[in-house]
C-alpha cells in the first residue's frame, strides 16, 4: 500500500514542489492549507500548479478539527504551514505568533494522539541572525547585532574589537541562534517544540533550516516573500529592485527542487532523526549581484537595482550555509545550477501577473520606525 504523507501549507511554494517530489517517488500526498490571501490572492481557489494527485484539504493548522481530519491515515508529516517574512513579523506580532507557534502546538497535540513514522519541520536560516565570521588572524567569531549608531552612519560591515572588518564564513548548524525578529523567534519555537515533543513521545523528528529558497510558484504579490520573488515582482512592473544597505550583503540561494529533494531524503533516512540540517546551495551571492542577474535574464537590464542605503530592523549582514552535515548524513547534493534556476524562473515569470506592493510595504515599515 502506498504510504500517505501530509504537508501542512502544502498548496504553497515549497510545499507544492515537495508534493511533486513525493508523488514522483510513489507516495500519496495530502495537503492542509488555508489558502491565505496574502499568498494565493483573493480567489483562494486550488492553485493550478498543485499536482492533480494531491488531496487538498482547505483548513487551518490552528483548528484541532481540521488537523485531526488531515492526519487520518497518514504515515509522515511535513509541517510547512507558516507566516513568512521578517519585516511584517515585527508589527503583526500576534498573527505570526498565533499561526507559527500556536499552529505548531495544535499539530503536536494531535500527533501525540495519532503518532506518525516521522515529522519533518521547516525551520529557517533567520534563526542564526548573523552568520559566522573570521577575524584577520583567521579565528572564527560569533558576532552581535550591529549597533544602531553604526548603521545610521552607513557603516554596514561587522568589526572586531580593534575595528578590523570581519570576513563571513559558511554557517554550520552548531552556531548558537541569535533571534533578531519575531519571525526568527517563531521559527526557532517551531523547530524546538517539534524536536522536544518528538523526543518525549517517540515520534522521529527532523528540522530543516531553509536558506533563501527561489523558483517557480513563489507568491509574487506578497511583498514579504523571498527576495528573488520581490525583485521579480518589481521587474515585471518595470520598476527597479530596491535594495537595503549597500547591496553587498551575502546570502545563499537554493532552488526549491533541491529543497524538496533534501526534505524527502530527511524523511527516508533514519540517521536524520532528532537532527537539524541546513538546506542551502553552499554558495553565496551579494544581493546586488542577484538583482542584476535577474534583470539580465528577464531582459530588463535598464532597471538596475536601486541601492537605498537604508537599514531594516531585524536584517542581518551576511549568512550562507555550510551544508556538509546534510551532505554526509542525508547524501544531499544540490542539483540545480544557479544560472539554470534563474533562466527557468525568468521563463515562468513571462506568463505571470504580479502586483508590486513593495513600495507600500516599505512605507509601512518606515511609518513604524522599522527602517533607518
Amino acid at each position: 500500500m502506498e504510504e500517505k504523507v501530509l504537508i501542512t501549507g502544502g498548496a504553497g511554494f515549497i510545499g507544492s514542489h515537495l508534493a511533486d517530489e513525493l508523488i514522483k517517488h510513489g507516495y500519496k500526498v495530502r495537503a492542509l492549507d488555508n489558502l491565505s490571501e496574502q499568498v494565493h490572492g483573493k480567489d483562494c481557489e486550488r492553485p493550478e500548479y498543485l499536482h492533480d494527485e494531491v488531496e487538498l484539504l482547505i483548513g487551518d493548522v490552528r483548528n484541532p478539527e481540521d488537523v485531526a481530519r488531515a492526519l487520518e491515515g497518514v504515515s509522515y508529516v511535513f509541517h510547512f504551514a507558516s507566516m513568512v517574512g521578517v519585516g511584517q513579523s515585527m508589527y503583526e506580532i500576534r498573527e505570526y505568533t498565533d499561526v507559527n507557534n500556536i499552529g505548531t502546538a495544535v499539530l503536536l497535540e494531535a500527533l501525540i494522539k495519532n503518532p506518525v513514522k516521522k515529522l519533518v519541520v521547516a525551520s529557517s536560516m533567520s534563526i542564526y541572525g548573523e552568520g559566522l565570521y573570521k577575524n584577520p588572524q583567521g579565528k572564527v567569531e560569533t558576532v552581535q547585532e550591529r549597533p544602531l549608531e553604526q548603521l545610521k552612519a552607513g557603516d554596514w560591515e561587522l568589526h572586531d574589537a580593534e575595528g578590523n572588518v570581519l570576513q563571513p564564513v559558511p554557517t554550520p548548524e552548531s552556531k548558537t541562534p541569535t533571534l533578531s525578529s519575531v519571525y526568527a523567534l517563531s521559527k526557532y519555537d517551531q523547530e524546538r517544540l517539534c524536536l522536544m515533543v518528538g523526543r518525549a513521545y517517540n515520534i522521529p523528528t527532523v528540522a530543516m533550516r531553509f536558506f533563501n529558497v527561489y523558483g517557480t510558484r513563489q507568491a509574487l504579490s506578497n511583498p514579504y516573500t523571498g527576495v528573488l520573488a520581490i525583485f521579480a515582482s518589481r521587474l515585471l512592473n518595470n520598476n527597479a529592485p530596491m535594495i537595503f544597505e549597500d547591496g553587498h550583503q551575502q546570502r545563499d540561494f537554493v532552488h526549491v527542487r533541491d529543497v524538496a529533494l533534501a526534505c524527502r531524503l530527511a524523511m527516508e533516512n533514519d540517521e536524520a532523526n532528532g537532527q537539524v540540517f541546513n538546506v542551502g546551495s553552499g554558495n553565496n551571492y551579494t544581493i546586488q549581484e542577484i538583482g542584476q542577474r535577474l534583470a539580465t535574464v528577464m531582459d530588463k537590464t535598464n532597471l538596475l537595482p536601486e541601492i537605498t542605503g537604508k537599514y531594516r530592523v531585524g536584517d542581518i549582514r551576511h549568512c550562507y550555509a555550510d551544508i556538509s552535515l546534510a551532505s554526509e548524513v542525508l547524501g544531499f547534493h544540490p542539483q540545480v545550477d544557479f544560472n539554470d534556476g534563474l533562466e527557468e524562473l525568468a521563463n515562468w515569470l513571462e506568463g505571470q501577473i504580479a502586483y508590486d506592493r513593495v513600495s507600500e510595504a516599505s512605507a509601512e515599515l518606515a511609518a513604524r520606525g522599522l527602517t533607518v
